[in-house]
């Protein structure tokens, strides 16, 4: 998005571009085909679903034409995964992707490794503890089991977007609450799982056989060969 005398703009294309993408099917396809995408415009030009959308559909709520309705019907995509991936911001990733990024930016640790190792917090852990036991959790209540808010732990959103940008954990829905008559209400909250419960543990570690920059140095490539005019700069923002 850009920033237009203080207000935040769609930079998308037109209807009858080539590289206009118009449904959530359309979406789905560039994925699968791209790889890995982030919903926002960012450092590399055409990298993102913005660029390839209509500005005046976004936020409209129709579901028919809105990529940010489309995000919340893709995360629920078993073959997708939709989280905060890029420079912590929104993004989507194959399931053909996946395991490299796990291998790459997990730096091969499983999650309780790398907390044995010191090098997640007691606050990571006490997210990553809830999903022993359950498959998937709307934020909210993760956030109150896990002991964060009002007199407890701090940076509850923090805390899940490294977990994202690490990828133990990714968004596989999106839900209202419901009141104590079990009625709907409210904007849609997030429903957190992780990948190994998306796909299973093999399946997400299939990279671990690799050094993790073999699998960085291959989403590079990839990235240089794909949009040539980007800077190493550039991609490494991305990548990380």
């Amino acid at each position: 998005m850009g920033n237009e005398h203080g207000e935040w703009k769609i930079i998308g294309t037109t209807e009858n571009s080539s590289d206009c993408i118009k449904s959530v099917d359309d979406l789905v396809e560039y994925i699968n085909e791209i790889g890995f995408v982030p919903l926002f415009k960012n450092e590399i030009p055409g990298f993102s679903v913005e660029e390839h959308t209509i500005p005046d559909y976004w936020w409209s709520g129709d579901k028919e034409r809105d990529p940010w309705e489309w995000r919340e019907i893709i995360a629920a995509n078993a073959e997708i995964a939709y989280g905060k991936f890029f420079r912590k911001k929104a993004g989507f990733i194959s399931k053909n992707w996946f395991p490299h990024f796990a291998n790459f930016r997990r730096d091969g640790y499983d999650f309780d490794s790398r907390y044995e190792d010191g090098l997640a917090s007691h606050r990571s852990k006490r997210i990553m503890d809830l999903f022993e036991t359950n498959e998937e959790m709307f934020s909210h209540i993760a956030k109150k089991q896990a002991g964060f808010g009002k007199g407890g732990e701090k940076n509850f959103d923090g805390v899940v977007t490294s977990l994202q940008m690490e990828t133990y954990l990714i968004v596989t829905d999106f839900q209202q609450k419901k009141n104590k008559a079990g009625k709907p209400y409210g904007w849609a909250a997030a429903i957190y799982t992780t990948p190994e419960n998306q796909w299973g543990y093999d399946f997400v570690t299939e990279e671990y056989r690799k050094s993790p920059e073999e699998s960085r140095e291959k989403i590079v490539s990839y990235l240089k060969e794909r949009y040539p005019m980007a800077t190493e700069k550039q991609i490494g923002r991305i990548v990380g």
